[in-house]
């Protein structure tokens, strides 16, 4: 029970026409969302996998996406660390972290249990999906979850969590056994590939990311060969000049829409690349938005279909509050019609 377009996609096989699915299709923008948001919490829709199934149900229902993604959250890790957890509606922890409290973390044999939910979440969803559809989980990246815990976000430029990254190489020794133990539960709960996204990656210059982040993210590929994929926001080529993005470790990659994919999807070495309309174009008139997918698709239309092999079409990253669905729509339909 898969998408064939997608798995073709992660074997780098050419085909006409490329797999769909995008950051955050199940989410505030989408009247089927909004709906069930009206009746439940945020958390319960994370954490009763029914409610989970039945979010990540609807947009493949709505907009005919070839992949479903686990409705949850990259933060609930670090909740299952001890930090505590809220939303109100942004997410808040219960503490941040600070060099001594570094103690009170939990490690995975007590962590674990309340993670338990994603893979339940992941069962529901693929009962419910149809079965030419795929299925695919995400776990935070170990570099985002350091600066969440560290700044209580991600915005600026992080000051807080870099001034302390003496911290990042222990926190992640409890942390990265634990983002294992989470992996092995999706791909159990019928995961074809779980996403790490790392969306404070950009942050760090590709020499800190080299030293610091790369072998936390060796510890996580060597586990899962094939199993799981990479997304880096505002990440440049420099980042990914490593032999883990080479190596075929990582089932394949994710890049933000400063990227000329095109180009990217020419050179690649990094298995499956997802990507990378810029989702604020998604605002436009229906006429505007017409024209600039047309610009975007007119160097993909160049290329051969040995040479788009590989190709997930999406977003440079999530699909923003507030997006017109009737964008969405157009542009699931107008990828189709192109490369039919």
């Amino acid at each position: 029970m898969s998408n064939t377009k997608f798995q073709n996609a992660l074997r780098k096989l050419p085909q006409k026409t490329p797999p769909i699915w995008l950051m955050r299709q199940a989410g505030r923008y989408h009247k089927h969302y909004q709906a069930l948001r009206a009746q439940n919490s945020f958390i319960d829709l994370c954490k009763k996998p029914k409610l989970a199934a039945e979010v990540a149900l609807g947009p493949i229902a709505d907009f005919d996406f070839d992949v479903a993604i686990l409705f949850s959250d990259l933060l609930f890790p670090l909740e299952a660390m001890g930090m505590g957890l809220t939303y109100d509606p942004a997410p808040k922890l219960g503490w941040q972290l600070e060099p001594g409290k570094m103690k009170d973390l939990l490690t995975v044999e007590k962590a674990l249990p309340a993670l338990q939910f994603q893979k339940e979440a992941m069962i529901e969803t693929r009962k419910i999906l149809p079965e030419d559809k795929s299925l695919i989980g995400f776990v935070g990246g170990p570099w985002t979850l350091f600066a969440y815990a560290m700044e209580g976000g991600h915005k600026g430029e992080l000051q807080h969590a870099k001034k302390n990254i003496n911290m990042f190489k222990p926190f992640c020794d409890i942390l990265v056994p634990i983002l294992i133990e989470n992996i092995k539960l999706q791909l159990a709960g019928g995961a074809e590939v779980v996403m790490i996204m790392d969306t404070a990656a950009g942050e760090l210059s590709p020499q800190v990311f080299k030293f610091d982040v790369v072998p936390q993210l060796e510890k996580l590929a060597a586990n899962f060969h094939h199993k799981v994929g990479y997304y880096g926001k505002n990440i440049q080529a420099a980042h990914l000049a490593h032999s883990l993005f080479e190596s075929h470790r990582f089932a394949g990659i994710g890049v933000d829409h400063r990227w000329h994919l095109p180009d990217l999807l020419k050179t690649s070495k990094h298995g499956f690349v997802q990507g990378n309309l810029d989702q604020s174009l998604l605002f436009l008139s229906e006429k505007e938005f017409s024209i600039y997918l047309n610009r975007y698709v007119n160097d993909f239309v160049k290329l051969s279909e040995a040479e788009r092999a590989g190709w997930v079409c999406g977003l440079g990253h999530g699909v923003l509050p507030a997006t017109p669905e009737a964008n969405v729509r157009s542009f699931v339909k107008f990828i189709r019609e192109v490369f039919r």
